[in-house]
């Protein structure tokens, strides 16, 4: 059965002006692909981020060439052989790569008319809740936020850092969420030294970890710290592709994985379990995304520890719908269709 194939661009404004330790963005662009036979249309989303040198310029330029492997193949079933193909094919690109890999899937489930967690065998009541970002901004807009997720029943935050005023912040955090579920992020922020100090005086906070506490380009800096942290350290900026997992085993307690780094869910399914062989924890990111990529990555939730998958929720208006998440709880047995759950609403 023949397959056709199609893309959109689309440019999709945040809910509030979004800020890390590396700047601040009020809208996202991201590049929706369509693969469809006779009976169903597979959904898969691509959120291409510059920093690991994609825009959705290049994503858009190398579709075309994705694209033709999966019509090439017409078996959207071949999961393994066209995935190995696109990367032959395009060596760089994983989200382009990954927004394929997420409609291949969301079409195959949606042929055995089946969610696409039990496609894989995964039992829907083993999920997690999904962390809420509160981005950075000034340390009152932060707090508002803060209150904010809390009135929308949010249990689970994940707080952006790497300022001269992070104990400021989280202290501003606690004084209106004191019995959350908190995590921080410094997006590659502080220098070895400073992450020790700074972690230490976090602590007192009730932390769960730190994410990504010095560049990914100072893996000796990443094992200083994870040495002397008082607070388990997550990997994100350090962790892109399966090669990675082995060469951050020692330097850290977390593998943050996003599809957008990896280039699909085959791929991120073995980051995890490389990850889980080498004695990590996982979890699974994201960066803001339409729901066209966030409902795929939620499948994977029940071989999680943790999940950051608000993606969607951070957006103003995101024209799909994906996986119920009530107070951002990934509710997989709450799923009544078929594939990844994404549809157009």
């Amino acid at each position: 059965m023949a397959l056709e194939t199609s893309f959109e661009r689309r440019a999709l404004p945040l809910e509030y002006p979004f800020g890390i330790a590396r700047g601040t963005t009020t809208e996202r662009d991201v590049v929706t692909v369509r693969i469809e036979d006779d009976d169903a249309v597979g959904v898969g989303g691509a959120a291409p981020a510059s920093h690991y040198g994609e825009t959705v310029e290049t994503v858009t330029a190398v579709l075309p060439d994705l694209l033709a492997v999966v019509e090439e193949t017409s078996d959207p079933h071949r999961l393994e052989r066209i995935e190995r193909e696109m990367r032959e094919t395009v060596r760089r690109n994983p989200a382009a790569r990954c927004a394929v890999s997420i409609a291949l899937h969301d079409l195959a489930a949606k042929r055995f008319d089946v969610p696409l967690y039990r496609y894989w065998g995964l039992d829907p009541t083993e999920t997690l809740e999904t962390s809420y970002t509160i981005g950075l901004d000034d340390t009152e807009t932060m707090r508002e936020k803060t209150e904010t997720a809390l009135e929308r029943g949010y249990g689970t935050l994940k707080v952006k850092l790497g300022t001269d005023r992070d104990l400021e912040i989280v202290e501003a955090i606690r004084s209106v969420a004191p019995d959350v579920r908190l995590f921080v992020d410094a997006n590659e922020a502080w220098a070895p030294k400073e992450a020790v100090s700074k972690i230490e005086r976090l602590a007192a906070h009730d932390l769960a970890f730190v994410e990504q506490p010095v560049p990914a380009e100072n893996p000796e800096g990443l094992r200083y710290v994870s040495e002397r942290s008082p607070l388990p350290i997550a990997a994100d900026e350090s962790c892109v592709t399966l090669a990675d997992i082995p060469q951050i085993a020692d330097r850290c307690d977390i593998a943050n994985l996003k599809l957008m780094k990896c280039g699909g869910l085959l791929e991120a399914k073995r980051m995890i379990h490389a990850a889980r062989a080498h004695g990590l924890e996982v979890m699974l990111g994201c960066m803001t995304e339409s729901n066209a990529s966030i409902a795929a990555a939620c499948h994977l939730a029940p071989l999680l520890d943790y999940a950051d998958l608000d993606g969607s929720l951070l957006l103003a208006d995101d024209p799909y719908d994906g996986v119920p998440m009530p107070g951002g709880r990934i509710d997989l047995a709450g799923l009544e269709r078929p594939g990844t759950g994404a549809v157009r609403e």
